[in-house]
């Protein structure tokens, strides 16, 4: 076996009461790949600290193999001192490291290098972060949520550089996706202590669920013990009084084994408030456009929404996600097209950015609207404290300011204010952020029951395959195309990734009407990217509205339809009008296209 590029032996840290680590043993070698698996707050982040060398243990040892070098990435980079961020990246470079790498890695995350950090969004800041880790190619990469605030296109093109890179990982991360295609090895941090085995994430969740059931089975052989030694207590101390005596010293430690067990963290326990059931439409919208100046976000959109769906929306971080989902849901109306509701909806909504909650406020005025003891959950009071232990909050926790809490438990905070409200549609815009994996399982399982209708943005590609009904994602130049099923079945019927690419364009977009009137009014000597990716997609497109025309056209091939459902005639005369009329635009602009593709090239 290879020697460890590092390794931590009887590792022990306490923040008063109960231990945060004891006795953890953690060890990785080179090219192991490992992921760090634990319930929000069981320490996994402190760990990770521990063994970048910033948080100093109360007791234990860490080695690391001479000459290693290690590279950590944190939730919350400081980019303090810093002009730009290809100066924040080339920071953390040696003198023998290819500074060349610093400038690629930001152009291959889309980014110019020139940005100024104090301005970044959350996704700029996490990508900038990551170029500054993989830059010097280090030996042990430690990365902490890699994946939050990026976009799925760049998740995809982490996963294919980690994968191509030789250097050992420590990974923590609730995309379980991510986890399944990188880990080969998994650590489990639970109460304290680290469980380690030579399997990737992909096996970790039926390990678990033995371990635990194993531990159930001895807890209750030792409750058993207890009732037997406690009955020879009371009617058998009769005999030899030596061994008597070892005998009740053996029952005092029984029982204070039985009282030091921390059992395992209990499951959230998720239930939406549903309301009265809304009518069978929820929402239709018909050839909806959204324009910011030049910029097309949204180009002649419809879709048909109706009670039970499941709708996924993906795409490139500036895609224009939130807006098409605020549009849809009455929020701001489109510059063009018309949205119709449906009757008697009640509508919760959990926000991305958790802007509604107040820092100062505590955890029970944030649930309780800062009025009495309860939770309105429906029309139903409840005790704050019994709605908190629901989200896996305690008791202690009910006066904890809100800017103390982690970001899982922020997260956790946000579904049970959601969730408490009577609905019977739900928006969620990222879901998943900050939750952990068993709180993620939970949250599925409730939303497979909710007899509602659910819209929800979000990157995570497993969570998307497991809960929507149909995915919505861009194609580039504003158009959205509707896929049945989820993140992969879109994938297969789209015959391609989403492209990485749509991030610089929309940034390009970005850069300022008159750069962009100056280049529209040049002659074009090369195809520009919308082009190229209209010319890549549109015979995909094509492909699914042959299908979608095929498939109205053996409706409309029974000739009793007129007669036995004069609605469904109408609906699916007006879907195969419309999808015609999309073959036909798209046919017409993909034949642009090519010539135009032909004329460049023999020119």
């Amino acid at each position: 076996m290879a020697p460890p590029l590092i390794q931590l032996k009887d590792i022990a840290l306490t923040f008063g009461g109960t231990p945060l680590l004891n006795g953890v043993e953690l060890s990785v070698s080179q090219g192991e790949r490992v992921c760090l698996i634990g319930r929000n707050g069981s320490g996994k982040s402190t760990l990770l600290k521990i063994v970048a060398g910033l948080v100093e243990p109360d007791k234990g040892s860490r080695f690391v193999q001479p000459g290693a070098t290690i590279r950590y990435l944190p939730q919350e980079p400081d980019f303090s001192g810093f002009a730009t961020t290809l100066a924040y990246v080339e920071a953390g470079m040696g003198p023998g490291d290819d500074h060349y790498q610093a400038q690629y890695l930001l152009e291959q995350l889309g980014l110019t290098g020139q940005e100024d950090p104090s301005n970044l969004s959350g996704g700029e800041a996490r990508r900038t972060a990551i170029a500054a880790v993989l830059a010097p190619s280090p030996d042990i990469l430690l990365l902490d949520e890699p994946t939050n605030h990026l976009d799925l296109t760049t998740i995809e093109w982490l996963e294919a550089e980690l994968a191509s890179r030789r250097c050992a990982l420590i990974i923590i991360s609730h995309d379980r996706r991510f986890l399944a295609n990188l880990s080969r090895a998994t650590a489990w941090l639970d109460r304290g202590q680290v469980r380690q085995i030579d399997k990737g994430f992909s096996a970790f969740e039926q390990w678990r669920d033995d371990v635990l059931a194993e531990e159930e089975r001895d807890q209750h052989k030792l409750d058993r013990k207890i009732v037997m030694e406690e009955h020879w207590l009371r009617y058998g101390v009769s005999g030899r009084r030596k061994r008597n005596v070892k005998r009740l010293g053996n029952l005092f430690a029984l029982r204070d084994q039985r009282r030091d067990y921390r059992g395992a963290t209990g499951q959230a326990s998720l239930a939406a408030s549903e309301a009265d059931k809304s009518g069978k439409l929820i929402i239709e919208a018909k050839h909806i456009e959204r324009h910011y100046g030049d910029r097309v976000i949204v180009a002649d959109f419809s879709t048909r929404i109706q009670r039970g769906d499941r709708i996924g929306i993906v795409g490139p971080n500036g895609a224009g996600k939130t807006t098409l989902i605020t549009m849809l849901t009455g929020g701001s109306p489109p510059d063009s097209g018309t949205i119709r509701f449906g009757a008697n909806i009640e509508m919760a909504t959990l926000d991305q950015h958790r802007e509604s909650l107040d820092p100062k406020s505590t955890l029970a005025e944030a649930l309780t609207g800062g009025r009495g003891d309860h939770v309105m959950v429906g029309d139903k009071p409840r005790h704050v404290v019994s709605y908190m232990k629901d989200f896996l909050f305690a008791q202690e926790q009910m006066r904890t300011p809100l800017e103390v809490l982690s970001g899982g438990e922020r997260g956790r905070l946000m579904l049970a204010r959601a969730l408490a409200k009577p609905s019977n549609l739900l928006i969620l815009d990222e879901p998943t952020n900050d939750l952990d994996l068993e709180t993620l399982d939970v949250l599925e399982e409730m939303l497979g029951d909710y007899q509602g209708t659910v819209i929800l943005i979000s990157h995570d590609r497993d969570f998307l395959d497991r809960v929507v009904t149909s995915t919505i994602a861009p194609e580039g130049n504003g158009v959205w195309v509707e896929y049945a099923g989820g993140y992969s079945d879109m994938l297969t019927q789209r015959g391609a990734d989403l492209k990485r690419d749509a991030v610089k364009s929309q940034e390009a977009t970005r850069s300022g009407s008159a750069k962009q009137a100056s280049s529209t009014s040049a002659p074009k000597k090369k195809l520009n990217f919308n082009d190229k990716h209209a010319l890549e997609t549109l015979p995909q497109t094509m492909k699914a509205l042959q299908t979608e025309i095929a498939k109205q056209q053996r409706h409309l091939d029974d000739p009793n339809l007129y007669a036995k459902d004069r609605k469904k005639f109408d609906r699916v005369s007006a879907a195969l009008a419309d999808a015609q009329k999309q073959l036909q635009d798209a046919e017409d602009k993909w034949l642009e296209l090519e010539m135009r593709r032909e004329e460049i090239e023999n020119a």
